[in-house]
């Protein structure tokens, strides 16, 4: 069975369960019935019956209209995406010699992706010889923690990565 089928409830004659509890619109319980004797219920209303769960003995099933339902729940669905948010992982590159305008630009970057909510990978790159100067890059990657301290926490120290030294921040839980 593919996940599309599943996520649709078994209406009407689809259900093959010889007794059903009742539900009707209301939400009352009105008792045990066959499957056949709850449908001509459902249908001398005008509604759909729609089991709600097969999981008890015997399943339940409910007297409402499909389509109503149907919108309500692909509304909640629609709500529950939109509350959702992907964190991902922003990245802000620098050199460990850089000039303080342009790592108060970075600060600014590393802020904006934290306020978003994402986590951000802070990358200090060497070339050739200069990667004698790890701990400089250390001290300007603790700076930015310090300088970030209210809004991010420290997900991963700084640590080498090749000829990279990396540090993962990420934003502070309320």
């Amino acid at each position: 069975m593919t996940k599309k089928n599943q996520d649709k409830p078994i209406i009407n004659e689809r259900i093959k369960y010889p007794k059903v509890r009742l539900i009707d619109v209301l939400g009352t319980q009105l008792g045990i019935y066959s499957a056949n004797e709850a449908l001509q219920i459902a249908t001398q209303k005008g509604l759909d019956l729609v089991m709600i769960s097969d999981k008890s003995e015997p399943p339940v099933c409910r007297i409402i209209d499909y389509g109503k339902y149907k919108f309500t729940q692909e509304k909640k669905a629609k709500e529950a995406k939109k509350k959702q948010h992907n964190t991902s992982i922003k990245e802000v590159k620098m050199r460990y010699k850089i000039e303080t305008h342009d790592y108060k630009v970075r600060l600014n970057q590393a802020l904006r992706f934290l306020q978003s909510g994402d986590k951000v990978k802070v990358t200090v790159t060497f070339r050739g010889r200069e990667i004698q100067h790890v701990n400089l890059a250390i001290e300007l990657l603790n700076k930015m923690a310090t300088d970030l301290t209210t809004i991010a926490e420290i997900q991963q120290n700084p640590s080498r990565d090749g000829k990279n030294i990396i540090m993962i921040l990420s934003p502070q839980k309320k």
